[in-house]
This record gives structure tokens, sequence and C-alpha cells, in this order.
């Protein structure tokens, strides 16, 4: 859906997407790996075509869940909790160039980080004004990887709310934020993007390191210490063309640091678009 024009965005500001509510739509969704994608092209599916693995949603005792049989049509099933999460969310690139909707890039796109579950925060480097926000790709659950191509692809209702971080206040927030930077209520998560894996490693953990020098004033070279002993960096897909790392910083750490300039600064109002996801501009 989008794009959004975000009233008040200017290129050098961050915007600031907050996921307040993702409601399914159906009881099921549907898991494929296409001939030649996937971590293991050439190996999985076995032969020609597409696997396509029809998943039913089932409610238990509250909580819901996808359900996969052991082998084709058995009787037996494996469970698996849902975590439903958008995974493209982005702003327009400042390019002449029509982009390619399945890489990401710093600009976000299909970024397919399962953390941006319900109440989660994603920013995002505004490129060009007005930001032009767009979002899909909605998934009901996916492992770090997404390692068959897609997640448990379904149909969902976002509620989402924009607001801008003027970039005086960002950076004082955050550093120069380069690319994507997630936030839930334990982890700061900064990402890494590159088309080989060992470098989009390296850029997420130059990511990490520049976020919390700027955010606590911790040495580069105790960071480093610090992200080596209590950070985990996971690997967000490996399918999309180029792939994503990104690191969780957990906030409860620097509990004891004086806290930094709050965010945001100013609420954004979104033009009007046909088809737009609900806002919430309260």
């Amino acid at each position: 859906t989008g794009p959004v024009r975000i009233e008040g965005a200017r290129r050098g500001d961050l915007l600031k997407i907050t996921v307040v509510a993702l409601q399914p739509r159906v009881p099921y969704g549907v898991i494929s790996n296409r001939h030649g994608k996937g971590a293991l092209p050439g190996e999985l599916p076995r032969g020609e075509g597409t696997m396509s693995v029809f998943t039913p949603v089932e409610d238990r005792d509250g909580c819901l869940v996808g359900t996969l049989p052991l082998t084709d049509g058995g009787p037996r099933v494996v469970e698996f909790p849902l975590a439903p999460f958008l995974g493209t969310m982005g702003v327009a690139p400042d390019s002449d160039e029509r982009p390619h909707s399945v890489p990401p890039s710093n600009f976000g796109g299909n970024i397919d980080i399962k953390l941006l579950t319900e109440g989660s925060v994603l920013y995002l480097p505004v490129q060009v004004d007005g930001a032009l926000a767009y979002v899909g790709d909605p998934h009901f659950a996916q492992g770090d990887g997404e390692v068959a191509l897609t997640a448990l692809e379904a149909s969902l209702r976002a509620t989402l709310r924009f607001d801008v971080v003027p970039r005086a206040e960002a950076l004082a927030a955050f550093g120069d934020v380069l690319g994507p930077l997630v936030e839930t209520a334990d982890y700061l998560v900064p990402t890494g993007l590159d088309r080989d894996l060992n470098e989009a490693m390296r850029a997420c953990v130059r990511a990490a390191l520049a976020l919390i020098q700027a955010r606590w004033g911790m040495s580069e070279h105790l960071a480093y210490a610090y992200l080596s002993a209590a950070t985990d960096f996971d690997i967000s897909q490996v399918v999309d063309i180029v792939t994503g790392v990104h690191a969780r910083i957990r906030v409860a750490d620097f509990a004891a640091v004086p806290a930094v300039p709050a965010t945001p600064a100013t609420p954004a109002a979104a033009g009007p678009q046909e088809n737009a996801p609900e806002q919430d501009h309260t």
C-alpha cells in the first residue's frame, strides 16, 4: 500500500513508523519455495516447479498457531506460534531509476525483520521530501533467514502511526542513521544489508558501534567488546538478493546510563491515499 506522503518529512529526517495493530484477516497462509530460489537453490524443491504448502491457522486457548503435517496428507501435525508482521516497510529512494521491489536497501523496503510485530517501531532515513512511505508483504510468521524463500504469507489488516523525527533530534538520539533501525520494548536493532552475507554482517556491526557511541557515549573499543559479549546478531533473510543482518542491543543493559533526548518530535499527517493503511494520529 502506498506511497503515502508524510507532511513535514524532509530529506535527512527520520520517519518513525509505529506498528499499532496487525489483525489477521483469514485463518490460513501459504509457504512457497520456487526452483532456484531460497537458501538451497538447486537442492530444494526437488525437481522442477513450485512447492507451496497451504498452512491452516488454529486457535489454541486464545493463541493462534500455524499447523503443518509431518507428511503429506498425514494425520500428525507440528504447531508453531504466529507473530504477524509486515515484511516490507519503506520510503521512496532518491533515484531516477525505477526501484526493484525485492532487494532491501537503506530506504527499507523488503527487509523481512520479524521483530516488527505489534508495538514495535521502525525508523527510516527520509530520502525525498514527503518520505512517500509504503508497506506490504504481510506475514503471519517467519523464522530468521526465511530459508525457503517465503515466510507464512497471509493477509493482515495493519494500523500504523507515522511520526517525523527532525534530523537534529535524530542525531542526538541515534547518531547518523544510514539504514533501517528497529526499536522494540527490549532492544534497539540496527541493520546491515549487502549481497554478500559477510559484508552485511560487517555493516551491521559498524551500525551497532555507531549507535552505541552516539546514544550512550561509549568508547568504540569498549562498545566492540560489549557487542561481542552481550549482543546477538541475527540473519534477517538470505533470499531477497540483498541479504540482511540485524543486531539486538538490549536497552536494559544501559539503564544506569543518563537518558538521551526523547523522540519523536513531530506527529506527521499523511495525505489522503486510496487503499492507504489505517492511521492513528492520536
